[in-house]
Parts: structure tokens; sequence; C-alpha cells
């Protein structure tokens, strides 16, 4: 699953300043007070699901007895939702754990518990060597937390990391943390099934299950009648959804799906991520451009661009294939459609002449962002135990640097081609920078920045494009 980025601030950040922002990303539970008599904090880490995912645990911990606080100090219980992607994100969680342990000498009372892909890798390592963690609860087992809560008030650890094959949380409504009220996040799908050589997904998620489309389809209505005008649908590869009723007679594919959504409300944007390029249909293309409400915007991820690198890490595509669904999406949905992606740096045994291939595939694409890293070895997956980790830092470091002038290049470039058009901006908040003026996003997934007047969050505003940066444009709203 991809991280997230604000690309508001972009341009004011150094090339590491940004990549670090984008692999470790936060956010915490927001204040409710319906009466409940106990107090949850939960800080998320890493990528869209798992933001989803804490979501489904405020739910579950609200019907037992908890609201939820965004002050830890008043916290009763607190949660770390955790990433495994890369090292940095595993880093900054147990920094923070003795950050809490602060907290929990002033409170000993309070329970500390982690969650996530995080706690499904170390599991009960945890338990040992974080003093203060009282829980551990893998994505798969959020159902079990009244149970595991239950068993730390009387005076025990509690662990449960179990992966299900079935478990989609599809009757859990989830509770919206940090909404703007605007956009919410729909999970169509858990688990992975591609077993990239890189990427612990598959073990701390488990294997790929669709969930019930019906249900996806009553949530996205649910939020309409709440007044959101966006939801994205996530997946670890939304193009490999496939649901079917247990008797056989209905059967919904991703770009079925896609059209159900975007059939509620034309007022309603839908977006979605993420999509692998060995799976992305011109089926799904089409539905995008049937669909004026269909965002038409793309990330996919392409991690290298050379084929050799590709296979080593077992994306089952080449160059090839990759170049020919990024053509179809220009020819079927137009140059204007966004795309994103994600790259390696420093892949094992990487060339020269590989990253270099690299550099050409983002060349070639033109990318509107990416989100980039050099390589850091996940215990437990197929490369730790097959490829040696080779690229010296210093080398992985350079490439990097040289992959992100790449994409400023290619993203000033894409941004450029915006000005002097209309775009349609769903306005999502304030600017960070000024009170005066309002940020939202465009079709194609971009910041747009332009005075406030009138208008207010939630409005669909046509703007008129006049400057640009790397990571923003800004324009002037017209009546």
């Amino acid at each position: 699953m991809d991280p997230i980025i604000d690309l508001d601030f972009i341009d004011n950040r150094t090339p590491e300043q940004a990549t670090a922002a984008a692999s470790c990303d936060t956010k915490v539970s927001v204040e409710t007070n319906t009466g409940k008599t106990r107090k949850l904090y939960i800080e998320s880490y890493g990528c869209q699901m798992n933001f989803s995912d804490s979501e489904i645990v405020s739910s579950i911990m609200h019907e037992q007895g908890f609201d939820t606080t965004s002050n830890i100090e008043h916290a009763d219980v607190v949660f770390l939702n955790t990433c495994s992607i890369r090292e940095k994100a595993e880093t900054t969680v147990r920094n923070r754990l003795g950050q809490i342990n602060y907290y929990k000498r002033k409170k000993p009372s309070m329970v500390i518990g982690v969650l996530g892909c995080m706690a499904e890798r170390l599991k009960k390592s945890l338990l040992e060597e974080e003093k203060i963690v009282d829980l551990v609860v893998g994505p798969d087992a959020y159902r079990d937390l009244p149970n595991l809560i239950n068993e730390v008030d009387g005076g025990q650890k509690a662990v449960n990391v179990l992966l299900s094959r079935e478990e989609t949380y599809a009757d859990i409504n989830p509770i919206r943390l940090n909404s703007n009220g605007v956009s919410a996040f729909i999970s169509i799908m858990r688990g992975c099934d591609n077993m990239c050589s890189f990427c612990v997904v598959p073990f701390t998620r488990g294997r790929e299950r669709s969930r019930d489309a019906h249900s996806i389809v009553r949530e996205a209505e649910g939020l309409v009648a709440q007044g959101f005008k966006e939801v994205t649908l996530l997946g670890q590869n939304v193009d490999s959804y496939k649901w079917e009723s247990e008797d056989g007679t209905e059967k919904v594919n991703f770009a079925q799906l896609l059209e159900l959504v975007a059939q509620l409300s034309p007022d309603l944007r839908v977006r979605f991520s993420t999509s692998h390029p060995k799976d992305i249909t011109d089926e799904v293309l089409y539905t995008m451009k049937k669909y004026d409400n269909i965002c038409k915007y793309i990330h996919l991820p392409a991690q290298s661009g050379n084929s050799r690198v590709l296979e080593l890490m077992n994306r089952t595509y080449d160059r090839a294939w990759y170049l020919n669904r990024v053509d179809a999406i220009r020819a079927i949905l137009g140059e204007e459609c966004g795309i994103s992606s994600d790259m390696i740096a420093g892949f094992c045994s990487e060339t020269e002449e590989e990253h270099q291939d690299t550099l050409s595939l983002m060349e070639y694409v033109q990318y509107d962002y990416s989100y980039m890293f050099f390589y850091s070895e996940r215990p437990g997956t197929l490369a730790a135990r097959k490829l040696e980790d080779d690229i010296p830092l210093e080398v992985k470091k350079r490439r990097l640097a040289e992959i992100i002038e790449k994409q400023r290049e290619c993203s000033l470039n894409r941004n450029k081609l915006d000005i002097g058009r209309m775009h349609r901006v769903l306005v999502e908040n304030f600017s960070k920078k000024s009170a005066d003026f309002l940020s939202g996003r465009n079709d194609q997934n971009k910041v747009v920045i332009f005075p406030k007047k009138h208008y207010k969050k939630g409005d669909y505003v046509n703007v008129f494009v006049n400057d640009c940066s790397v990571g923003t444009l800004f324009g002037e709203a017209v009546n």
C-alpha cells in the first residue's frame, strides 16, 4: 500500500524531507465525546490502509465503551497502528514507544498496544523488548480487541496476530477519524497474493480476499447521505478485486465495482489505490472514461525501469508490459490523465545501467509525482532470504537523489501543462500557509491553491490555473 504525501508543501522541502514525510506519515485520532467512560488515543503510521484500519478499530472500541481523544494524556488506552514496509517506519514506532513511556510512568493504568503490520511481523518480541507494551494485535484480529483489553485489565499481557483468509470487516461501520467531512476511504479488499520479493505485506496482512460488493456500495451510500463528496476505494491491488456471491449468481470485478459506486451520485468523486501493472485492464480504463466522476488518476507503481531487476523483484511484468499499460492509459484516457509511481533505488545487484533504465522510464512516462525510496531489506522477505543486499548505502542514496531530481523535473513539466486551463477542484480545507486561501484537488489528484472568496470546504469550484510549483497548482476561482 502506498504512503500519503501532502503536496501542498512539497516545493518548500528538500527532496530528502519530502521522501521522509511520505515514508512515515502519521495521523492522530480526533476528539469524540459521546459519554463513554474510557478514552482511546490512536496514532496511525504508513499507508492509507492503516488509516482506514484505525477507523475500524475505533468503531469496535466505541461499541465497548470508548470515545477517542486527540490528547494522549487523557487516554486510558493508546494504540500505535504500525507499518513495516521499511526499516525507517519501524524505527519511528520504536522511538515513539520510548516517548510514550513518559505518559505511562505518569499514568501506570494506561494500556499501550501495538497494532497492524509491525505487530504481525514482530509478534511477542514487542512484548518482551518494549516493556511498556501491553498488547500486540495483527490486522486480522481487531474484533478480538475487547477480549484482549479485558486480559490486560486483569493484569496479563495479550497478543493475537492470527491471519485470516476470510476477514474483511465488511459489517463494521468505520468511525471517520481526522475526517475533513469531504473525503473518506473505503477498504474493498485485504491482503496480497503478489509476493514481491522486497515486500512484507503478504506476511503481515495475509492472503488476498475481496469484500462483499453490496457492503461496499452501502458504505458509499452512507457517506453520500452524510455529505461526503469523495471516496477512495482501497486495496493492496484493487485491479484483482473479484467478489462472488455464495450461491454463485453474482460476480463483480473491479471495473464493475467502480461503475456501481460511480452511479450512486454524479457529485460523488471516486478514486482508487493501488493498481498493479500486471492486472490493470482496458475494461477499467474504459469505465473510468465513461464516468466523469471517476477521477482520471492512476497510481501505477513501477519500482524499477529495468526488466532484469523487475524479475528479481518478482513483479511479474517487464518494462515493455509496463509501457504498454502506460500507453493504453494515454490512448484511452488522454494525456491529461495523472499517473504516479513508486520507485526503489539500489535494489539487490542493480547496475548503473539498470539505474539509468529507471530514469529513462520516468522520462518516458512523465509521472505527475512518485514515492521514492532506496532499498531497505526487510527480514523474512524473499529478497532477504535469497538475494544479497550488495549496493553500498552511499550509492543507494546517490541514485535516489537522481531519481528524486528526475521526478521534480517531470512534476514541474506536467504542472506547467495545467497552466492556462480550467480545473474542477473539490475544496478540502484551508491552505496550510494562509486562511485566506483554500486547498483542494483536481481530477488528477493535484493540490490546487486559490483565494477563498465566498467558497467553503466541500464546494466544487472551477479554478483557472495561472501558476505552479513542483508540487502545487495556483489559480483563481471562476464563477
